[in-house]
Parts: C-alpha cells; structure tokens; sequence
C-alpha cells in the first residue's frame, strides 16, 4: 500500500473508534486517527510546491501560525459552553471557500474545518478532565460507522485515487468527526430553538444575496452559470454558492423547516407570521435558482409535513389534490415526450445513469472505490471524460462506487434514521418531524443532484437525532414551549 491507502485506512478505523466504543478514552483515539487519515490524504492531493509554500515560506508559516491560533482560541468557547457546538458548526456549514487544491480551484469547507477543529480540541479537553461525555447511540453508530469504515477501506481499490481522497479528507471523515462531537454535546432546552433561527438567518441572507443578483444581473464563483445564462431568456442564480441547484437546497431547507414550525407547533400568532413572511421571501430567493431539483424537493417535503400536520379531512383532500397534479402532470408530460428520445427528455440523466450502471457491472459486489464512479463509467462506456459522466444520484454513485455491499449498508443508514426518527417523535414530535422534514430534503435532492453525504447538514440530522434519542425519557420535550 502507499502513504494514501495507508491514511484511508487509518481514517476509517478512525471513524469506527469515534463512533463505537463507550470508553472515554478510545473515541480520544480515533479523533487522533482521523486526523493523520485525512492529513495523509491532504498531503497526496497537495502538490509539492503548495507544501513548500506552507512550511517554508515567511507567508505560508504565518498562515498556519494564525490557524493554529485560531483552532486553538476557537476551542476555548466550547470548553465552556459545549452546548453551543451545534450552533456554531451550523452557522459555517454552507460558507465554501475557492482556492487552489494542487492544480485545480477547489470550493472547500474551510470555515467549518476551523470551528470543527476548535470543538474537537475543546471535546478532546472536557474528556481528559474526566468529563464523560454521552455517545451516538449504536442504532446511528453502527450503520454509520459501517459505512464511513467501507468507503475508506474501498479506496484500496478505487478507480480513481484523488477524487476518493477528496472525498475522504474533505467530507466523510471530517463529517464523522462533526457528528460524534455533536453527539456527545451537551442537551439544552434551548438548542432547537436557536438551529431553527440560525438555519432560517442562513436562508434568508441566502435568498437576499440571491433576489440581489436577480435585480443586478451580477453573479459570483459560477462562471459556467454566468456562461448558460447568456443562451436563455431566464437568468439563475447561486448566491454564494458555485451552483444554483446547491443553493437551492439552503433554501428548501429552512422552508421545509418553517413549514413544521408553522403547521405543528403551539406558538403565537406573531410568531406564525414572521415564519410565513420569512418562508414567503425564501421561495422568492428560490424562484430565481431555476433548479429543477430544488422545487421537486419542495413539493415532496411541503406535502409529506402537510400530511403529518394536517387534520384527517384535510390529509384526504392533500392527497386527492396530490393524485390529480400526478395525473395531470403525467398527462402533460406524455404529450411533451411523445416521439422524442429519453435522453432529450431528461436533459441526459439516462445517459447518466446507463453510464453509472456501466461501472456498476464492472464491479458490482464491492464496487469501483470511493470517488471511482466517473472514471470508471468514462472507462467503460468509452465515451466523455470522467466529469461528463458524473452519475448526479446519490442511490447509483453509491451503487457504483461500492458496490452490493455498500448499498446495503446506505439503506441500512437511512432505515437506521428513519426508526430513530419514529423513536423520538414519542419524546418530541416537533423535533423529531423537523429532523426528518430536513433529511427528506436531503434525499429527495440528492436523487437529482448527489451530494448527500457531502453536505454536513446530513450529518447533522443523523448527529441531532442521536441527541434526541440519547437524551433521557424525563426530559423535557424542547420545541414545544
């Protein structure tokens, strides 16, 4: 093995220990691994000459002087206040940063790194001053640390090694590490509280930005976009994001939120119309994203928390509205594909997806190793480069790139979170149908434009609801004051 499969080995092990044992002193241990896996990983990926720069140069050692200081003065907060550590995680997870990885411009996470880091260090202290902290509940631990432990080990025997490092070292392992430190936070009654307000700031300023460059014609890191729009009548959007789709998704998500405060809590009538405003400006900030996948995910979750929220005589009638929208947009749709070919249709998904099912057949029990899913469908089709035959679906990525197995274990993932889900909405249902609103989201998104396990607001539902369903019987239920 070289230095890099030896780093994603120590990664996934790394997960496994931070994840499993009940020990004080293990998950210790497997923060420690994942931080040298992802190093390891990092260094592959990191050309010599940007190296040099870091650890040689005057500018480059100031750089990683000030963020050492900064990881180090970062952890202080969370050595005193843990309970803030969701929060503060969830504020920075959307914000991506360009720079140049090697000899590619990259958008990396680098804020969330920075306050990851920082609640690490702070968990890492607690601990070792006898502090015992609660862990994942084995129901999330197990699954999760399956799955993150395979797709580590399947980099052995990926097609392709940087883009499987770059999905270790810049999601699945510093996600796992997010999620145990979110799990072993503290429980405060006020903490759903304060993610509904950040998640919904988020959205908003968000949304602001977007309205803003809808007015202004003006866009920023999406050049293709800038591109595209040129050759159509309409003009979309990103934010702060590289892709309007992505930045549609920010904005489903605070909605689908608002829907459940809205429709399932007990709350004053000011409260209800600042959600209604507030859900009113993110679909305006929406509207101008033009992501397809964005607004099937929104209809999916606004009538999966309708059903849950509504009376039994309105739940009838949602789905019978439901069931003639079906039947009409399949109308609709069967006269607009009537002689054209399923690739014109789909705007070239199938063509993704034979592709994808290209490289599945290649490998189809262990499949093609992390990040291996469009080299190897490049490979085998014989047609495009590795980033024209990105399958865009998380189900067939996943299938792809690990196989029989792996695929099992991500539908034992989310049937894991879906029962935990059930599990605590006895304690909390507000909470509990918040979680799975935003993780419907998620997966629904992700059939149409991936990105599920790299986005860290799908560790942190399976992370809060670890919380919740670790959290005693006699607690108080805390979304409902």
């Amino acid at each position: 093995m070289d230095a890099a499969q030896i780093a994603a080995v120590v990664g996934a092990l790394g997960a496994v220990l931070v994840l499993l044992p009940r020990d004080r002193f293990l998950p210790i241990l497997g923060f420690a691994l994942l931080g040298v896996g992802t190093a390891g990983l990092a260094r592959f990926l990191v050309g010599d000459d940007d190296l040099e720069l870091l650890f040689t140069e005057r500018e480059g050692i100031a750089l990683v002087g000030v963020g050492t200081v900064a990881v180090v003065l970062g952890a202080v907060p969370f050595v005193r206040y843990p309970a803030i550590v969701p929060v503060a995680l969830l504020t920075v997870a959307p914000f991506r940063i360009p720079i140049e990885l090697g000899e590619e411009e990259a958008f990396l996470l680098l804020p969330l790194y920075l306050v990851l880091a920082s609640s690490v260090l702070a968990l890492g202290y607690r601990t070792v001053r006898g502090r015992r902290p609660t862990p994942p509940p084995f129901l999330l631990a197990l699954p999760l640390a399956a799955l993150v432990a395979f797709s580590g080990t399947s980099y052995l025997w990926t097609w392709d090694e940087r883009a499987g490092a770059i999905a270790l070292a810049f999601f699945m392992f510093p996600f796992t590490a997010g999620l145990a430190v979110v799990a072993r936070a503290p429980r405060a009654s006020w903490l759903p509280r304060a993610l509904v307000l950040t998640v919904v700031a988020l959205g908003v300023l968000f949304a602001a930005i977007g309205v803003w460059q809808a007015q202004t014609r003006t866009l920023f890191f999406a050049r293709d976009v800038e591109v595209a729009n040129a050759y159509t009548t309409f003009f979309r959007v990103t934010s702060l994001f590289k892709d309007p789709s992505l930045y549609g998704r920010y904005l489903i998500v605070p909605i689908a939120v608002l829907l459940v405060v809205v429709l399932l809590r007990r709350g004053r009538t000011i409260e209800w119309v600042a959600a209604t405003v507030a859900g009113v400006f993110l679909f305006w900030g929406l509207f101008y994203s033009y992501s397809q996948s964005s607004f099937v995910a929104l209809f999916v979750v606004t009538f999966a928390v309708a059903l849950v929220g509504l009376g039994r005589r309105l739940r009838v009638l949602l789905v019978a509205c439901a069931l003639v929208a079906t039947l009409a947009a399949a109308a609709v749709a069967a006269d607009a594909v009537n002689g054209r070919s399923a690739r014109d249709v789909t705007s070239g998904r199938s063509r993704l997806v034979n592709v994808t099912l290209d490289a599945f057949r290649a490998r189809p029990v262990a499949g093609v190793g992390v990040g291996g899913q469009p080299r190897a469908s490049a490979e085998e089709s014989g047609r495009g480069s590795p980033s024209r035959n990105a399958s865009h679906t998380t189900p067939l990525t996943v299938l792809a790139e690990l196989g029989v197995l792996g695929f099992a274990l991500y539908l034992w993932t989310l049937g894991a979170a879906g029962w935990a889900l059930w599990l605590l909405a006895a304690r909390d249902r507000t909470l509990s149908v918040a979680l799975a609103a935003v993780l419907l989201v998620l997966v629904v998104h992700s059939l149409l434009y991936a990105g599920f396990f790299e986005d860290p607001l799908t560790w942190g539902v399976f992370a809060l609801t670890a919380v919740g369903i670790a959290s005693s019987r006699q607690a108080p239920r805390l979304l409902a004051h």
